[in-house]
């Protein structure tokens, strides 16, 4: 990692001295393309409160000096909501033995560091340490290829989601609601998970 830069992996509610600006991180992050994200700071604190719930979760923070340039955050599939947990247990999955990888976050400057590897390795460590987990999981959202705000150049991260180990699931969806950049109200949108068996480290 480069010089300037260190990590932090915090749990429960000592992530709450980052919450603002974590919140910041991921509006800023998610409106890019795919997720186009018109978020608020208040709808990020009260999302990220879930993370202060549970003392089993894991925020891996990297951080420039003082500044929060990326971010990644997990739990247990437990400790969210019974719909979330619904289309695993419709396709014979525990959650109890599921460790939720919630997202990743990067600054575009920050980008080609392998700083992405941290994040996945942080995320894994933290559900060995914790014990019981059989299998990782996370999902992404899908748009169309003809989406009119698809950057030309746009190459998806499944090469990079399949190197650490991850297999997309097209029977496991759910759907996540938010206001795209480009709406005037909030709608529904399509997510896909993708698993990977926890092996021992």
């Amino acid at each position: 990692m480069n010089d300037s830069l260190h990590t932090l992996h915090l749990s429960g509610s000592a992530i709450a001295p980052y919450v603002a600006d974590l919140a910041r991180l991921r509006i800023t992050v998610f409106r890019e393309f795919p997720y186009l994200y018109d978020g608020t700071e208040e709808y990020e604190a009260r999302y990220l409160q879930t993370y202060l719930n549970s003392p089993a979760s894991i925020a891996v923070l990297v951080l420039d000096g003082e500044k929060i340039v990326g971010a990644s955050t997990g739990l247990p599939m437990a400790h969210e909501e019974a719909d979330f947990q619904k289309p695993f247990i419709t396709h014979g999955f525990n959650p109890q033995t599921l460790f939720y990888c919630a997202e990743s976050v990067l600054l575009p400057e920050y980008r080609g560091r392998s700083l992405y590897k941290t994040f996945f390795q942080g995320r894994e460590d933290h559900a060995r340490h914790l014990g019981g987990f059989t299998h990782l999981t996370f999902c992404g959202v899908e748009r169309p290829v003809d989406h009119p705000l698809r950057p030309a150049r746009y190459t998806p991260l499944d090469t990079i989601w399949r190197r650490f180990g991850y297999e997309q699931h097209p029977e496991l969806r759910t759907t996540y609601t938010w206001k795209d950049i480009n709406e005037v109200a909030e709608s529904p949108k399509p997510m896909v998970f993708w698993v990977k068996t926890l092996a021992d480290g």
